[in-house]
């Protein structure tokens, strides 16, 4: 790809007009997406206008502009988050029934926790995660479950970093860090009360492939709610998506 006069390619001008679409900002005009990206207007336009035209993006009746139904089903083509969700979501529910509360999936991603798959109860507590949604891998019962099982080249980059407080609660003290992380490797589990919202408490575990951690699967309590019938639903979820995996192979 050819690269502007500032020396960033085309892929990345792409990219980063992507990247101004969130989980709350899904529809914006092209003025406002030129802005986001720090691009010029006539730059963002012609980009826009090209991903319209390949069907990435889409234009509503009031040409304001949102993410294309070809995107997604690009990014599910050959995706191993679908081969996860597929083996994961029956476990899911089989979770949800039991604790009626939020049962998410996460995995790792540019050094934060990438939530792919979320159930949640009508009348379920507070849970600001999202499907496509990320948090600091400190700031959550599944990044904290991610942390401790990523590569130690990984977990030296978090740890060595400015960790980010949620809440107040969020671990932000990496000599405390570290020694939580070591303590979920020994116990399998993780129980994060009030790491992101005060009235909550995050429960997690690994997910594994081959062996190796994968994902982190979470339920998200009310605070003071018993936590070991989510550990054992967890752990026993866990155990089946393990399973399923293989026989996806």
């Amino acid at each position: 790809m050819a690269n502007s006069r500032s020396g960033d390619s085309m892929t990345d001008r792409i990219v980063r007009v992507l990247e101004t679409f969130t989980a709350e900002r899904t529809m914006q005009t092209a003025t406002e997406i030129a802005q986001r990206a720090e691009l010029p207007a006539s730059t963002a336009h012609r980009i826009i206008g090209d991903l319209i035209t390949a069907g990435l993006l889409e234009r509503d009746e009031d040409r304001r502009v949102r993410l294309g139904m070809r995107l997604w089903e690009l990014a599910l083509r050959g995706s191993r988050a679908l081969r996860l969700r597929q083996a994961a979501l029956p476990h899911m529910e089989r979770v949800q029934s039991v604790i009626r509360e939020h049962t998410q999936l996460a995995v790792l991603e540019h050094e934060e926790a990438l939530f792919v798959e979320r159930l949640s109860h009508l009348q379920a507590g507070a849970n600001i995660t999202r499907i496509a949604g990320r948090l600091p891998l400190n700031a959550s019962s599944s990044g904290l479950v991610l942390l401790a099982h990523a590569d130690p080249a990984v977990r030296e980059r978090v740890l060595s970093a400015p960790l980010p407080a949620v809440s107040p609660e969020t671990v932000t003290d990496a000599v405390t860090l570290r020694a939580l992380l070591t303590a979920i490797r020994r116990r399998g589990y993780v129980i994060a009360p009030g790491s992101i919202e005060s009235v909550s408490t995050g429960v997690a575990v690994p997910v594994r492939d081959r062996g190796e951690v994968i994902a982190a699967l979470s339920v998200v309590l009310p605070r003071g709610a018993a936590t070991e019938p989510a550990i054992n639903a967890l752990l026993a979820a866990a155990r089946g998506i393990e399973q399923d995996l293989s026989a996806l192979r």
